[in-house]
């Protein structure tokens, strides 16, 4: 986890400030409330090869540790226009009454279910108030906790395929430097992930999450 939020820090800050061109950089980290609303998993069990269907009702557990977080880095071109990167740190829960049908022991993607995305930035005056939007594609890659029943315990940070992120918000300056902000995000992904032993499990992952966090300008 530590190499792939450095990794992240890297790539998000020093290569845009490569263009001396910039109005500002912002780094901003937030948590929030998350969820994650129902989605059906398919794949193939590992021990007897027999393929299952189950709608899982995840659960998000946002302070539970560990908790949901994220870091964006915004580099605006002007007032209006940005682009940068973004990592959060969701979490999906298979709830305790789902996993037997499912013939699984344990599912979880809590250490989290990362997504990491490269965002355009969209935002406008509101007298005190800044308003913003953002649209971001990128990767999902999550630590993947799986054991089936009876099979083999997937314990492993995997690249599980695209997701995309959607965000609208509110900040406000502290003073030259800090802002505060609240908004509203959605992530989706689509993982396709491998389990130990020749197993599947295939599942579009979904987020909602109110967020408050502060920004530094610079």
């Amino acid at each position: 986890m530590a190499r792939l939020i450095c990794s992240f820090l890297f790539l998000s800050i020093f290569l845009p400030a490569q263009n001396v061109n910039a109005q500002s950089i912002k780094i901003a980290v937030y948590g929030g409330v998350q969820s994650s609303p129902h989605s059906r998993i398919t794949g193939k069990h590992s021990t007897s090869g027999a393929q299952y269907s189950e709608l899982l009702g995840w659960e998000g557990k946002s302070f539970d540790a560990p908790i949901y977080y994220g870091i964006r880095t915004t580099f605006w071109r002007n007032d209006k226009l940005g682009y940068g990167a973004e990592f959060t740190h969701t979490k999906a829960y298979a709830p305790s009454n789902a996993l037997e049908n499912a013939g699984f022991d344990r599912l979880e993607f809590t250490d989290g279910h990362n997504i990491i995305t490269f965002n355009i930035n969209r935002r406008w005056e509101l007298g005190e108030f800044k308003t913003y939007s953002l649209v971001g594609l990128g990767i999902a890659m999550p630590h993947v906790d799986a054991l089936p029943s009876g099979g083999l315990h997937t314990f492993e940070y995997q690249y599980t395929g695209p997701a995309v992120r959607l965000a609208v918000g509110l900040s406000r300056k502290l003073n030259e430097d800090f802002s505060i902000f609240t908004e509203y995000q959605f992530t989706g992904s689509d993982n396709k992930v491998s389990l130990r032993n020749g197993g599947t499990l295939n599942t579009k992952l979904l987020t909602n999450a109110l967020n408050v966090g502060v920004s530094y300008n610079f």
